[in-house]
């Protein structure tokens, strides 16, 4: 009946069930199309499924899907019935939102909401876009969305520290685990840098800020795997869902897991601790478990907190705990682990002691002599659990080790001083060892002599070979040869024949002796060699622990000066030796970090130099410079050598011991993994500083632009109605106006080069793109530009057999404008300007030329650079954001600028300017 019982489901678990799928069956469907980054193709993925999903008769209603004016993607748009955004006022300013009460009185099958991360404007129903999605849901429309990686809130901060790029547009992870079907998106990171530089993800400016940034390989990679790890969670739970709603016992070895099986014993934490490494190794879930069993009494308290103990130390460490009750602990484990699904398990072996271990030899003997042929033998708790579960892996651990017998902790010692006591103390334990080696003999011929005659000469022979065993476990090699021959000979001279001599009477003794003698010899060889791998054991532990010690305390470092305090005191502590550091600056020049200390020997820049150039150590202990009193070990980081350690040892043979030399080249690449963690915080610090400079600087040139513009104007009015005045004013007072009208002029031109500016980095407003004539456009810059180019004479080649170009009309007339104004600017009057076009190589090429000073050698793209002019001291007016605007406006419509030297003139300059061709639409003749 016990058995029955355990099989029967339970009744709370079962109306729980039926509970979800109630609410599953009036909810809508969240599919969620999953990438590493922007331009994987998500939203293309899935306006290529909505398409599909249409066809099949489905109704599919485009809440909101963002293009970023993707062609392609735009073009999937075709067919599918498009909700109308939703106007919300925010600061003076008409954003477009999702509607969410359109989409619920629409009520279709399916609404397509594109960026699940967005934050809506202030004033919106929700904060963010994925409440708006989990009210469609419990609507019971299905919902299709996208998401990158980067905008889960528990990846959020992994992904910050790989990209130096924090997000502040979040999705909780339950509204991710909570999705009825995830689609990984995914493209390599060679693929979608290429996509990138083709403009397919970011228009050309963007992608190249992209690039620098958050688009490096390395980012796209570790960002890859991101994804791929939360999709395989997510995928995961689908399958134990699965296992749950079909009753599966058998384990599927889709992913790993581990469960470890503990007691109320010693050695849980061990188990525990051993686990967790394992489970690291193998980036899989772990699960503790023990067992509650029936007792006719309950267990000690000691057992009690002992366990209770381990289960908090196993919550710490991230595992899931749980105490599983049952009178069987084979079947108990065993339904955890299919319920789970784990694929290992692992289980601890109990160390035994010295009295322990002979009682299990004494109960194998008389198991062996009661039970012939080994017909019956007590099965294991691993055996029994391999029987029961035979899919899954068992891991039986070995005894924990001794705990150590030293404290835990730094030596704060040298390593001299460390060595001169340790000799101290094996001289004092070395003599010590000698005379107790003779206090044991003496001993045991105390207790020989009160026994004999009673007992024969052979009996005797086992107390002086006790006591030579005695003497070898306890004091070594040395003491334990002097206790045989000093059992030896009092053997021999107190109860061989005749007594009180060292004459031997009869000749087998002789082999008594050379036994006596040969074991204890054999012993105190074997113990001596015991206690070198302790001691070896001993060591390893220590400079693991150091290490380690040195790790923790260098990743909290902050300043240079910190890993240069944290490199001298650790490397004094465990080698005894002084050190320097020599680190990379921002200008790729090895310099000293901190004075020498006045203990080393003088430092040699020049060698150091030489280190850091071929990646080698010299010095002390190399086959380089080997007269050197100091080792220069190159600070290899993961990218590029950060910087040269400079090492002075107490003694030579440290360099040149193996041992010593991994954990000195451990401790420099510890040192140089912290320099380049600080290098890259720095630069990080120093873009972002950049960036916020800039973003600063063109709000600010936005607000003045827009100050100005309105008095501006205001002006150029008045001057004009001045200079209409019918009376007529004095020849004097019209110079003064003119001159007042040309300054506000220009003044007023220098106002809408910043806004153009501003609006164009600050990417506010989009290119309006239409199919454009280059003559017409020429035309009206020359129009525009009618009193600046009186003075001169500009010859305009024929124009109108050019084909149509696709850009911002206003914007490339700006571009015109400001060429022309710049060449006005730099040629004398009476000078002529060459305007002059041609479409060759699928691009359409516009120049503008003048026979004036032309441009400095080398100048040629700094004279692009905003607030940059042709002569650094010129009465010329101007700010230099003329060509800044021009290359800008270029760039948006994926062009290019560039100046060159005026053909077939001996000065001047030529600006040229080139757009993509595209195939421009089919003009319809006229019907009469």
């Amino acid at each position: 009946m016990a058995d029955i019982a355990g099989e029967r489901p339970d009744p709370d678990a079962l109306l729980k069930t039926l509970d979800d799928a109630e609410r599953r069956a009036v909810r809508g469907k969240l599919r969620v199309y999953f990438g590493s980054s922007a331009g994987v193709g998500k939203t293309y993925a899935m306006l290529t499924a909505a398409r599909a999903h249409a066809a099949q008769g489905a109704d599919v209603l485009a809440g909101i899907v963002e293009t970023h004016g993707r062609r392609e993607t735009a073009t999937l748009l075709d067919g599918l019935p498009v909700l109308p955004l939703k106007d919300v006022a925010y600061r003076g300013h008409v954003l477009k939102e999702f509607d969410l009460d359109g989409a619920l009185q629409r009520r279709p099958e399916l609404v397509l909401v594109d960026e699940l991360a967005h934050s809506n404007a202030p004033g919106s129903r929700h904060a963010k876009r994925w409440q708006d999605i989990q009210e469609l849901l419990a609507a019971g429309i299905d919902v299709w969305t996208t998401l990158n990686v980067q905008h889960l809130d528990s990846l959020n901060e992994a992904v910050g520290s790989i990209t130096g790029v924090r997000v502040w547009e979040t999705v909780p992870d339950e509204v991710f685990d909570a999705a009825d079907e995830v689609i990984l998106v995914d493209l390599s990171a060679d693929e979608l840098l290429r996509r990138l530089k083709e403009g397919k993800v970011y228009l050309p400016e963007q992608a190249r800020h992209a690039t620098r940034n958050f688009f490096r390989k390395g980012n796209l990679i570790a960002l890859r795997e991101l994804a791929l790890r939360r999709t395989a969670d997510h995928v995961d739970d689908d399958v134990q869902a699965y296992r749950r709603d079909r009753a599966i016992e058998p384990v599927w070895r889709t992913r790993e897991a581990i469960v470890a099986c503990i007691g109320p014993d010693a050695d849980a934490e061990y188990v525990i601790r051993s686990a967790h490494r394992i489970s690291q190794q193998l980036d899989c879930d772990l699960h503790v478990v023990t067992i509650d069993t029936p007792r006719a009494a309950p267990p000690p308290a000691a057992e009690q907190e002992r366990l209770q103990h381990s289960l908090a130390l196993a919550d710490s460490l991230g595992a899931r705990t749980e105490t599983l009750a049952g009178g069987d602990m084979v079947d108990a484990v065993v339904r955890y682990v299919r319920r789970h699904n784990i694929t290992k398990a692992i289980v601890g072996r109990t160390r035994a002691g010295g009295l322990q271990r002979l009682r299990l030899s004494l109960s194998a003997l008389l198991t062996a002599i009661m039970s012939p042929g080994w017909l019956w033998r007590r099965r294991s708790f691993a055996d029994m659990l391999a029987a029961g579960c035979p899919e899954i892996d068992i891991i039986r651990l070995g005894a924990p080790p001794l705990p150590a017998r030293t404290a835990a902790g730094r030596d704060p010692l040298t390593l001299g001083q460390r060595a001169r006591l340790a000799a101290d103390e094996r001289g004092v334990r070395s003599w010590a060892g000698y005379a107790w080696a003779l206090c044991y003999c003496a001993a045991a011929t105390g207790l020989s002599a009160l026994a004999f005659p009673a007992l024969h000469q052979t009996n005797i022979v086992m107390l002086f070979l006790l006591a030579v065993v005695a003497v070898a476990l306890r004091h070594g090699r040395g003491p334990a040869a002097l206790a045989s021959v000093v059992s030896v000979g009092l053997f021999d001279f107190f109860f061989v024949q005749p007594l009180s001599s060292f004459a031997v009477s009869d000749v087998q003794y002789l082999l008594t002796f050379g036994v006596l003698l040969g074991v204890g010899l054999l012993i105190g060889q074997l113990t001596a060699g015991l206690r070198l791998q302790a001691q070896a054991s001993v060591k390893r532990e220590a400079d693991a622990r150091s290490l380690y010690e040195f790790a923790r305390e260098l990743s909290s470092a902050l300043l240079p000066e910190q890993i240069v305090t944290l490199a001298g005191s650790f490397v004094h502590a465990t080698f005894g030796s002084r050190c320097a550091l020599y680190i990379l600056g921002l200008d790729d020049r090895l310099k000293l970090a901190s004075p020498a200390d006045g203990d080393m020997p003088p430092l040699e820049s020049a060698l150091a130099q030489w280190v850091y150039d071929h990646g080698q150590p010299a010095g002390a202990g190399t086959a380089t410079l080997s007269n050197s009193d100091l080792l220069y070990l190159p600070l290899k980081a993961p990218m590029r050598t950060r910087g040269v350690l400079a090492l002075a040892a107490p003694r030579r043979s440290l360099f040149s011991h193996p041992d010593s030399r991994r954990q000195i080249e451990a401790y420099a690449t510890l040192i140089a993994i912290a320099l380049e963690r600080l290098h890259y915080v720095e630069v990080a610090q120093q873009a972002l500083v950049s960036m916020e400079s800039e973003k600063l600087r063109n709000s600010l040139l936005a607000a003045v632009s827009h100050d100005l513009r309105t008095p501006l104007t205001s002006l150029v009015g008045m001057t004009d109605t001045l200079m209409r005045e019918p009376s007529g004013l004095p020849p004097g007072v019209q110079d003064t106006i003119r001159a007042m009208r040309d300054q506000a002029q220009r003044m007023h031109a220098l106002v809408i080069n910043l806004l153009d500016m501003a609006r164009l980095q600050s990417r506010d407003a989009p290119l309006r793109l239409e199919w454009q004539s280059i003559e017409e456009l020429v035309g009206a810059a020359l129009a525009a530009m009618r009193e600046a180019l009186a003075q001169h004479r500009v010859q305009v080649d024929s124009l109108s057999d050019l084909p149509l170009v696709e850009c911002d009309g206003v914007l490339i007339e700006r571009v015109l404008c400001n060429l022309l104004e710049n060449a006005v600017k730099y040629t004398p009057a009476g000078s002529t300007l060459r305007v002059h076009a041609t479409a060759q190589e699928g691009e359409m090429r516009v120049a503008v030329s003048d026979n004036g000073p032309g441009v400095p050698p080398g100048a040629e793209r700094r004279i692009f650079e905003k607030f940059t002019r042709g002569e650094r001291e010129s009465a010329t007016p101007g700010v230099g954001l003329g060509l800044a605007v021009c290359e800008a406006i270029i760039s948006a419509h994926h062009g290019r600028i560039w100046v060159e030297h005026a053909p077939g003139q001996a000065s001047g300059a030529q600006f040229v300017f080139s757009l993509p061709l595209g195939v421009p639409p089919v003009i319809q003749p006229e019907t009469p």
